[in-house]
């Protein structure tokens, strides 16, 4: 293939990819209650995971200190750890024991009702990690439900926003 076409090509290819649009997301409000427990704030990661429990992606990490980020130990080892990838779900400081966190997420709509999951894990320094703290089919159904945590997590409650 010649220089010229070549170079046609790559630029026909950067500008598809630069007026594709990004995928739709639907926006679900989230608020999530923790446990009363006693020690420092908690560490939680809200991500996608597919079918087979592969992590596609992660929507929210509460705590804004990566040298803690290895003791959500699932996450660190899947996805973090291994790709680093940019992260723009980033809250801020932990929650401690007994308080709340609102969140926005920002689900990719093309996930919920396809098979794929929603994953709460949880983590507190010097205490426990919980990879399943809270996990469920990514659902229209599900998503409207109170979910009962298994670590840290008490509960979560989760609405839709208008677009």
């Amino acid at each position: 293939m010649n220089r010229l076409l070549k170079g046609t090509l790559t630029i026909f290819s950067l500008a598809l990819l630069a007026f594709s649009q990004a995928p739709e997301t639907v926006n679900y409000k989230c608020m999530i209650q923790l446990t009363n427990y006693e020690g420092e704030g908690a560490y939680v990661v809200v991500s996608i995971l597919d079918g087979d429990g592969t992590y596609q992606e992660t929507l929210y990490v509460q705590g804004d200190d990566a040298e803690w980020y290895r003791d959500i130990e699932q996450w660190w080892k899947n996805l973090y750890g291994v790709r680093r990838p940019e992260l723009d779900g980033i809250v801020g400081e932990t929650v401690a024991g007994g308080q709340r966190k609102m969140t926005v997420l920002k689900i990719p709509a093309d996930k919920i009702d396809a098979g794929y999951q929603l994953r709460f894990e949880s983590a507190v320094e010097d205490q426990e990690y919980y990879a399943q703290d809270i996990q469920f089919p990514l659902t229209t159904e599900n998503l409207k439900q109170k979910m009962e945590g298994a670590g840290f997590i008490r509960y979560i409650r989760m609405i839709p926003q208008a677009q």
